[in-house]
């Protein structure tokens, strides 16, 4: 197992409350998924690009974990803690995956390979650097989203179908969301820095939405602390003592954060 967690921002902000101080924060979530972490951060900008920072040390105990954790700020960010269940401790196989504008990580197995290598085009094969099951999952999204058209522009109707569309196949090939399924479990966020999907099968998956009250900007005279801004969490488990709601099997989310931050069902 591994654990997820996908933060859209209304506007630049902090990541440190999740990453580092929450109560089950991705740090110490760490000490039980120890296999190697990573970080992708997105400024929300139409031109920009993702910094990605990865180890193969255990977050828990690693420094530059928590000094990035104390640090990093930005509008999107998509994380992940590992726990290796396919391919080797090693910089490859560590999550999140990026290629081009898009950024990749998952939670879960994928026996099926076969049916992924059937679905995946040669240059996405050739672009393989590890040998995660993970890594070839996003291979085959990525393809889909070629053959569409739809993999350089911004996210959109089109986008949503096509992901909703991969994201079914495979469900219906795993027939139930189960560990022993044929196909295997796959929870997975997918971002491209414009839009945020993210998705439910075999593994839990909660969200968070925490808007910003009058309160907080009376009490903070006007200036309101970044873990309070306007912001969407997606994690496999509930990080916080607030309301978090746990997404349902089998379904496609996508948060956008601009022009509106907002959350919607796909499929």
């Amino acid at each position: 197992m591994c654990r997820l967690l996908g933060i859209v921002a209304a506007e630049r902000t902090s990541f440190r409350a999740l990453l580092k101080d929450a109560p089950r924060s991705l740090g110490t979530l760490a000490r039980q998924h120890k296999d190697g972490w990573g970080l992708a951060v997105h400024d929300g900008g139409r031109q920009g690009a993702w910094s990605v920072d990865l180890s193969v040390r255990s977050a828990a105990d690693d420094e530059d974990f928590h000094k990035l954790a104390a640090e990093k700020s930005g509008a999107v960010m998509v994380s992940h803690v590992r726990l290796a269940t396919v391919g080797a401790t090693r910089l490859e196989n560590t999550h999140p995956f990026v290629r081009g504008p898009w950024v990749f990580a998952h939670n879960g197995t994928i026996r099926d390979l076969d049916y992924l290598r059937a679905g995946t085009s040669d240059d996405r094969l050739a672009e393989l650097t590890g040998d995660t099951d993970s890594e070839r999952f996003f291979a085959y999204l990525l393809t889909r989203l070629d053959a569409a058209g739809c993999t350089d522009g911004p996210a959109d109707p089109h986008t949503d179908a096509v992901v909703a569309e991969a994201a079914r196949s495979c469900r219906e090939r795993a027939g139930a969301p189960d560990k022993d399924n044929p196909f295997g479990v796959f929870n997975f966020l997918l971002s491209n820095g414009d839009a945020c999907y993210a998705h439910r099968f075999g593994r839990t998956l909660h969200v968070l939405e925490r808007s910003t009250s009058a309160g907080d900007v009376k009490r903070c005279g006007g200036v309101v602390p970044c873990t309070r801004r306007p912001t969407i969490f997606v994690a496999s488990e509930a990080m916080t003592d607030e309301r978090w709601q746990s997404v349902d099997e089998g379904v496609l989310l996508r948060i956008d954060r601009a022009p509106v931050l907002r959350i919607q069902t796909v499929s």
